[in-house]
């Protein structure tokens, strides 16, 4: 997920901020079978897509916290990132509730409701992706897939067209904290999880930041960043878990709404 920019310079930081934040596309992978993952959600603004994200209810989109979503919209039903689809739904977003206790200097807590204005009407390109029953930590070794409409290559104007996946594997935290990976900027903590490929070439990127790990069919994450250049071996993607408490936190906030 290299593309997440942990990026700790000031001049990188704004630069995020104008592309939407951590965003993060897919780096290694293929393009879907056309509205095959009716979860997905595009959070678009005036310049493209800025972050991914996953229907949970017919009015509720989980996403990243870091995600810059004013003067956005949502578009659900979607397989192109250009082309208007019969299947779309588009959405104004009625409110942004990022978790209690994000943190963005350690990302922390990267997760954030948005209630759209309006219910999706489900069918076979819209559904909801079911809250996991628990919050069990993917072992090491654990193949999951990230899915979304980002970058494809480390270079200028490479956003996919079309929503790509890519399988990737959990990595442990050790190995992600040590010299040759993150070495503790930031810490990769209990809360997220770290996953990509032994040589890298596999990994979210810009544009992909809020769409859902999926590990055995069961969501368990949320692209959350990563290193400047997607792919590397040194910087594999981090994801926030969904843990106990944020589980807690989101069937309490979307409740019967």
């Amino acid at each position: 997920m290299g593309a997440f920019l942990p990026w700790y310079t000031f001049t990188a930081v704004i630069l995020l901020a104008i592309h939407g934040g951590l965003c993060v596309d897919i780096i290694g992978g293929k393009e879907v079978e056309p509205h095959s993952r009716p979860f997905m959600a595009q959070i678009k603004g005036r310049g493209g897509i800025i972050c991914g994200g996953a229907l949970i209810k017919e009015n509720w989109v989980l996403t990243a916290a870091h995600c810059k979503v004013k003067n956005s919209k949502v578009i659900l039903g979607a397989h192109s990132s250009k082309k208007r689809e019969k299947e779309q739904q588009a959405f104004q977003i009625a409110k942004e509730i990022p978790y209690t206790c994000y943190d963005p200097s350690t990302k922390e807590n990267d997760i954030m409701l948005l209630q759209l204005q309006g219910r999706a009407k489900l069918n076979k390109a819209v559904q909801p992706i079911p809250l996991p029953p628990s919050d069990d930590d993917p072992k090491p070794g654990t193949v999951c897939t990230v899915a979304g409409w980002g970058k494809t290559k480390n270079h200028p104007g490479s956003y996919s067209t079309t929503l790509m996946e890519v399988n990737i594997t959990v990595i442990k935290r050790e190995i992600c904290n040590d010299k040759m990976h993150y070495n503790g900027k930031p810490v990769i903590t209990e809360n997220m999880i770290c996953a990509g490929a032994k040589n890298g070439k596999k990994d979210s990127c810009h544009g992909d930041s809020g769409g859902p790990l999926r590990c055995n069919n069961i969501m368990r994450g949320i692209t959350s960043f990563g290193k400047k250049e997607c792919g590397s071996a040194h910087g594999p993607g981090v994801y926030t878990r969904l843990t106990k408490r944020h589980l807690e936190w989101i069937r309490k906030t979307i409740g019967g709404a």
